[in-house]
């Protein structure tokens, strides 16, 4: 299934879409890195932008096997690969542990396999780790949210191998694509129910 694109005839909301100013990619090189999978990755960018200390997200794929994978060959689910978020982060503005905090904030942590409408391992929630300390901080955070709910904690946790840039209109899509149904019905509340939940760590000008 591909990030529902629907026409909604009724109850359009018109959200306020915050716009990003988006460093170079020699000003990225100075940032640390995570990177999550968690759904369609047209609102888990827009989430991690609105975060303070997050510089930058990009669209991608990782979590799959295949070499340079189009959008419409992961959408077949067969290729391994999920949607992903790479986030470019400053560790003296905000740490590893709040990223991970907004990650599980911004989806159902025990939905398998999709969230929301978007439904198949291309959706489905990783948490990839670049070192030993990343991974145990993610251990211990899904170590400690388990309790809270019924049924176990979806997301997987990896080691990060690639992550491939996904083409370019799916960068930034919400901000360039305000209007769309998708956005408006799906994308947006999903990260005003995020925001509502931490708004202490959301940047002045990015609540939707």
């Amino acid at each position: 299934m591909f990030c529902i694109m629907t026409t909604i005839a009724c109850g359009q909301k018109n959200y306020k879409i915050p716009v990003t100013q988006h460093p170079s990619a020699q000003e990225l090189g100075k940032y640390k890195q995570a990177t999550f999978a968690a759904g369609c990755f047209w609102h888990e960018e827009a989430l991690f932008e609105s975060i303070k200390g997050v510089k930058e997200a990009v669209a991608g794929y990782a979590g799959g096997t295949t070499k340079n994978p189009t959008y419409e060959v992961v959408e077949t689910g067969t290729t391994g690969h999920a949607e992903t978020v790479n986030v470019y982060y400053d560790p003296a503005e905000v740490s590893y542990v709040t990223l991970l905090k907004v990650y599980f904030a911004g989806q159902n942590p025990t939905q398998v396999n999709g969230q929301g409408p978007d439904e198949g391992p291309q959706y489905r929630s990783i948490v990839f780790y670049r070192n030993n300390d990343e991974k145990q901080q993610i251990e211990n955070y899904i170590k400690n949210m388990q309790p809270h709910y019924k049924a176990p904690i979806a997301a997987a946790v990896k080691p990060f191998t690639t992550f491939w840039t996904a083409e370019d209109y799916h960068q930034n899509y919400i901000e360039h694509n305000p209007s769309s149904s998708y956005v408006q019905h799906v994308s947006i509340p999903e990260i005003k129910t995020m925001q509502k939940e931490m708004p202490q760590v959301i940047k002045p000008d990015h609540f939707y």
